[in-house]
């Protein structure tokens, strides 16, 4: 979901908050085609990392999908995970170097960062910046400075989203 538009200052920002051996972030990703459906890149999507210690493999996932976006394939490849996560579960990075392949990505270079750890600054940094904000569980979606948490139910989420979506960009004069 993270598009390739530099941040505009009177663009609305979504965080969210996801991690890839989360059900729940996979069912999120109806709400996010939704939402980028409704707005395009009126509104800027961010995938923001947030692996969570219950899942051995979500650390893995996360930096997979930095090297995905990297390869220019990065939302592609986070539907495709979190499609799987049941499977991600018990095969661990077997599955990414799988989809990554699947994907046409470069499975080797994909296999040498999990090895060389050179995204775990950004999974980190969004990890902390997460829990210095009070998320706790996945999917949390923050726009507009409210933090609204997915993780027990979607329900009401997208409209809720879109109301505070509508505001920030009624208020910076753009569409709505």
């Amino acid at each position: 979901m993270n598009d390739t538009l530099p941040a505009h200052p009177t663009r609305p920002v979504l965080d969210v908050w996801c991690e890839l051996q989360c059900p729940d972030c996979h069912r999120a990703l109806a709400d996010l085609r939704a939402l980028r459906e409704r707005y395009g890149y009126a509104l800027e999507i961010r995938l923001r990392h947030f692996p969570l210690d219950k899942h051995r493999h979500a650390y893995a996932a996360a930096q997979a999908a930095e090297e995905a976006y990297a390869q220019g394939r990065g939302d592609e490849y986070v539907a495709a995970v979190l499609a799987r996560t049941d499977e991600l579960g018990r095969r661990g990075e077997e599955l990414l170097l799988e989809v990554a392949r699947e994907l046409g990505l470069d499975a080797e270079e994909m296999e040498i960062a999990l090895i060389d750890g050179r995204h775990t600054l950004v999974v980190d940094a969004d990890q902390a910046e997460g829990r210095a904000i009070g998320v706790t569980g996945t999917p949390t979606y923050v726009i507009g400075g409210e933090r609204l948490d997915g993780g027990k139910s979607q329900e009401g989420l997208l409209e809720r989203i879109e109301e505070i979506a509508d505001r920030l960009l009624a208020e910076a004069g753009g569409r709505g």
